[in-house]
């Protein structure tokens, strides 16, 4: 290894030391304003400064925009444990690190620098799944729409919203190889209006409302505060940025994951410690501990296969190297994976619970969440399909991921 590369991981292993003693610190404060959070349907203001304070915001943000630039796998231990400590506020650390961060490495510098001013931290949130319309004009675009699932939005400063290029007459452009073009615009939270109907199962406190324009049919958003949803290339941050919207939305929803995977078990681990009823002690059970060591080896197999992922990459991008088409399939297969053994280990505990989770707490609250989280679309089988068929070689030699899958 050399001694550029063994300097570069000493001082990345120090930051995240300090802030890995930072979130521990404050998840006690967390965990105890999360009834307050849910109650509100979004995070607490004592819950999000506390993130934005000690730098859950920007873990994953260049430094020359003031932020960490921690490689992915290191951020992703501090997201999780936040996730252990509360859902909500572990979805809202990913989001605005998977959106925030990718916008802080695709934008040109003027856009940077405006979206960025205020520092670092700064929220964005929205959806940049196309639901809304732009048309190029000149020196931008003007974009119109309703988009869903802005999560973290009360506390935002920039909205990221996701919308399908027409031509003027409402044509929808396409790319060579047949998709839609898709640009990705930001714009300042004042320009919106909240729908006020995020009425959900669960990840309540998230305040993922939906969306829409607050004056007239389209919006200008000039040209510096958008990217392309598939071809825009990093302008900063290093090799780990060149990942962009395929990677950094695959390791927020794998890093939330983890979390509330682990608190589920945790949980239940806490009450067979205790509970007693007509069968004797939970915990001494035979059929119960038989079945909490099956559902213990497929959670830690899960993250297992994930930190061997993340790690890989991290390693490719110490090096100078670029992720492989074969390394993207890894991370795409293992966040998928993990849902599925998340959604299957909290519905054993769930089930094990014998009742204590149909009441309002920490438990039924996580087994909500983990089941809201399941929802998302990049848990899409087809997107497991195109992990077969690069597993299977059957792709061309100049084929790129994409986020929904591989392109050649």
């Amino acid at each position: 290894m050399s001694s550029s590369v063994t300097m570069l991981k000493e001082a990345r292993a120090a930051n995240f030391e300090t802030m890995q003693a930072k979130v521990e610190s404050i998840l006690p404060a967390i965990e105890a304003a999360a009834e307050e959070s849910e109650a509100l349907n979004r995070l607490s203001d004592t819950t999000f400064e506390l993130l934005k304070a000690n730098g859950l915001y920007s873990m994953l943000m260049p430094k020359e925009l003031g932020g960490a630039e921690l490689p992915h796998v290191d951020a992703m231990r501090l997201a999780e444990r936040v996730a252990w400590a509360h859902g909500s506020a572990g979805w809202c650390v990913v989001v605005n690190n998977a959106v925030g961060g990718v916008l802080s490495v695709l934008l040109p510098d003027d856009g940077a620098r405006e979206v960025f001013a205020g520092g670092p931290d700064t929220m964005v949130a929205g959806n940049g799944v196309p639901r809304g319309f732009a048309r190029k004009v000149e020196g931008g675009y003007l974009i119109k729409g309703h988009w869903a699932y802005g999560s973290g939005i009360h506390h935002a400063k920039w909205i990221h919203s996701g919308c399908f290029l027409t031509d003027d007459d409402g044509n929808m452009l396409k790319l060579a190889n047949g998709a839609p073009r898709i640009v990705v615009t930001h714009h300042p939270r004042d320009t919106i209006v909240l729908k006020g109907n995020w009425d959900v199962l669960g990840l309540r406190a998230t305040g993922s409302f939906d969306y829409t324009l607050k004056d007239g049919a389209e919006l200008f958003v000039p040209d510096r505060c958008c990217y392309d949803f598939a071809v825009a290339e990093a302008q900063r941050g290093g090799k780990q940025s060149t990942l962009g919207l395929v990677g950094y939305t695959a390791w927020g929803h794998t890093s939330w994951a983890l979390g509330v995977g682990r608190r589920m078990l945790d949980e239940l681990a806490k009450l067979a410690s205790k509970r007693v009823d007509a069968f004797g002690k939970m915990n001494e059970g035979g059929v119960f501990k038989f079945e909490f060591a099956r559902a213990e080896a497929k959670y830690r197999s899960a993250r297992a296969f994930i930190y061997q992922s993340w790690g890989g990459l991290a390693d490719t991008f110490a090096h100078g190297g670029e992720a492989s088409v074969e390394q993207i399939a890894d991370i795409k297969l293992a966040l998928r994976h993990i849902h599925d053994v998340i959604s299957e280990v909290s519905t054993f505990a769930h089930r094990a619970a014998r009742g204590a989770s149909l009441h309002d707490g920490v438990m039924q609250r996580f087994y909500r969440d983990i089941h809201s989280g399941t929802q998302h679309i990049l848990m899409a089988d087809e997107i497991v399909q195109e992990c077969g068929r690069v597993y299977l070689g059957a792709y061309g030699p100049n084929a790129k991921w994409e986020v929904f899958g591989v392109n050649g």
